[in-house]
């Protein structure tokens, strides 16, 4: 009965409008890059001036004038300043209540010490977790070398950290526990340094080594995380393609090892994203997980999105049976500048069937 239901409510969904649109990740559907639109160049955190200017003028269906009401990312002319806050409203059928969640609150600042270097800083005041880092954009094409506190470049940095690809959901259960998902979710955190590389507009390249500060007091380590990760990107006409792969050795206190690949299609306003990941030692020892993200999006208008997301975790790919997977059914709605709003419908997928879906309604405020 679930898989009808959902096929029944996906049918509604793309028949109920003219034109389906679902928010896609901006740089495959703009064929762009990251750094485009964010300080960061492996994206995130605080947005660069055409990020900040695109996001307040062209993504919301209502935006501010400018003649009526001034707005500016800048306190001075090499200082910038951001904001994120995300906030939702859950309701479980399995637990049948309802509650409301701080899911995270961050403050973001750049300073321009010259053209080709910023220094970024991030405070997430709900979770007390920072970033901050210097990045110099002294290597031909604009390549770069970043040092400090940051989340590594590995796989598609979804915003949704619920994705089983990100940090997954917390409480997810197992016959044999409770799992979350890969490591490089929204609280993690390691010291290091990263050289990224340009070719053109088609090829992106990145390495970063560091420790993890997930525990302030731990000892010295001998074997240093190391993550790599490289992207390739074209756009003609009206159609992007975006293919990926990556690789990661981290000591989380133990050594995990995670490799795989990502790739995404645009065509107008369609867009599809898929990635794919095996990580050995995760959950538990001489064990390999698998973890798979699937998401399509499409427009309505201006504005208004639907999307539907597959998520799917293996903890264990020798054994069966003990998979879970999940289809996210939503829309995200811009209605004005700088403000969101996410419903959307978690149909968890077993066997047997037991009554664990979800219905969340995320509320994002930025700047």
């Amino acid at each position: 009965m679930k898989y009808i239901s959902f096929v029944f409510s996906f049918l509604i969904l793309f028949l109920s409008v003219d034109s389906i649109d679902a928010l896609p990740r901006f740089a495959v559907k703009l064929g762009d890059r990251c750094i485009d639109c964010h300080y960061n160049p492996s994206g995130g955190i605080i947005r660069s001036e055409n990020g900040w200017h695109w996001g307040k003028n062209v993504l919301s269906m209502v935006s501010t004038p400018d003649k009526d009401f001034i707005m500016s990312p800048r306190i001075s002319d090499n200082i910038h300043i951001g904001l994120d806050f995300r906030s939702q409203y859950l309701y479980s059928q399995e637990k049948k209540r309802t509650d409301f969640q701080n899911m995270s609150g961050s403050i973001y600042s750049n300073f321009a010490l010259s053209k080709e270097i910023n220094v970024i800083a991030k405070y997430d005041f709900v979770n007390r977790i920072w970033e901050g880092y210097g990045v110099a954009h002294i290597l031909p094409n604009k390549s770069y070398i970043k040092a400090g506190a940051f989340v590594p470049n590995y796989g598609l940095r979804m915003d949704d950290h619920t994705a089983y690809t990100r940090g997954g959901d917390f409480g997810l259960l197992f016959s044999q526990g409770t799992y979350r998902g890969l490591i490089y979710n929204p609280f993690y955190t390691e010291a290091g340094v990263e050289l990224g590389f340009y070719a053109d507009k088609f090829l992106y390249a990145s390495a970063s080594i560091g420790s993890n500060n997930v525990s302030p007091a731990r000892p010295l380590s001998k074997d240093p995380t190391f993550t790599s990760r490289i992207e390739l990107t074209h756009k003609f006409s009206s159609v992007a393609l975006l293919l990926g792969g990556f690789y990661s050795s981290a000591k989380v206190p133990d050594k995990v090892d995670m490799f795989g690949g990502f790739t995404g299609f645009s065509f107008d306003e369609f867009s599809l994203l898929a990635e794919y990941d095996i990580a050995e030692n995760l959950l538990l020892a001489d064990t390999k997980t698998s973890v798979m993200m699937i998401e399509a999006s499409y427009g309505i208008i201006t504005g208004l999105d639907a999307v539907i997301r597959y998520d799917r975790i293996d903890p264990n790919i020798n054994l069966s049976s003990d998979e879970s997977s999940r289809f996210v059914i939503g829309f995200e709605f811009q209605p004005y500048s700088f403000i969101e709003i996410r419903p959307q419908y978690r149909l968890q997928i077993e066997n047997p069937s037991v009554d664990n879906d979800s219905f969340v309604m995320q509320f994002h405020f930025w700047y």
